[in-house]
């Protein structure tokens, strides 16, 4: 005889409410009220007999017993769709999501993530194309377009999901070479140029007191992802922005030879026309978008 589980309806809305944080945000995943979720937040603590969550004014926290509990049982979840997907109940509903995002973040960011999407929904094929085109002059039409912002376009609706911001970055083989110890030392180095963005090293520079400063060189490339391989290949020295060259950070091919200052820059961005915005995947890859998000905010050195 099988031992006695909890409701999966319960079960569900634990494990999103601890995941996110927030009842509210769990209520949105899930397209139930957010007295729904914690109804059933409720009805599983009474089962286990225990509190789950701490409640503090607009936010709720795990309690330690549930966080150990919800590290066993989350994982089930990805497991369970990733089965269902295998024995085939899936092929009825199988979806494409049709994206559209800039290649550099594409490549940087998205792509080293999207795996993660795809073990919580299997059944989905992600069709991703890159162009730097203004939303409004998009000639497809796609699901979600990601961009800069916060902007506003007429009939679509606009969620941020990813912070950054900007600060030089070099190989460290280049700094062997040529040591960069105060922003007066950039004389001795080329600035490497994206011709998209001109005023990246300028306003830095302003940020330092130097406006004026001249490099030995400069290279200017017309596309960014280009000038960030420039400068993990040692050529000179980049504007990199935190969320792109956060991997390259981590992994020593890129280093940052200065604490500060970051220069701000803007946010990335999910873009849906209204139509659209109601559609189960698309909310569930919005949601996905900003978990991750959030999740690269809280990393240390971000």
């Amino acid at each position: 005889m099988r031992p006695a589980l909890p409701s999966l309806n319960a079960l569900r809305a634990f494990e999103a409410a601890g995941r996110l944080g927030s009842f509210k945000e769990a209520a949105a995943e899930l397209h139930v009220t957010h007295g729904a979720i914690s109804q059933q937040v409720r009805l599983l603590e009474a089962w286990l007999g225990a509190p789950l969550f701490e409640r503090h004014n607009r936010r709720v926290v795990l309690t330690p017993a549930a966080r150990a509990y919800l590290a066993e049982i989350a994982p089930l979840f990805d497991q369970l769709a990733q089965a269902t997907a295998r024995y085939g109940l899936s092929e009825a509903v199988a979806r494409t999501l049709n994206v559209n995002a800039p290649a550099t973040f594409t490549l940087r960011w998205l792509v080293p993530r999207l795996e993660k999407f795809r073990a919580r929904r299997p059944d989905v094929e992600v069709r991703v194309e890159t162009s730097n085109e203004p939303v409004e002059s998009l000639k497809d039409s796609y699901d979600i377009v990601i961009r800069g912002g916060p902007d506003t376009f007429y009939g679509y609706a606009m969620r941020p999901f990813l912070e950054e911001k900007r600060l030089p970055v070099c190989s460290p083989a280049l700094l062997r070479r040529v040591p960069l110890r105060t922003p007066e030392d950039l004389r001795r180095h080329t600035l490497l140029h994206t011709s998209s963005l001109p005023r990246v090293w300028p306003d830095w520079l302003a940020q330092v007191d130097m406006p004026a400063l001249m490099p030995s060189a400069a290279l200017t490339f017309d596309h960014f992802y280009l000038t960030l391989q420039a400068a993990v290949d040692g050529l000179g020295i980049a504007m990199g922005p935190t969320a792109l060259v956060a991997d390259d950070l981590a992994s020593g091919r890129l280093v940052a030879p200065f604490d500060g200052p970051r220069l701000p820059s803007r946010s990335y961005c999910t873009y849906v026309a209204d139509e659209k915005i109601a559609d189960d995947l698309i909310v569930q890859f919005r949601a996905w978008l900003e978990r991750e998000g959030a999740a690269f905010a809280s990393e240390p050195g971000v």
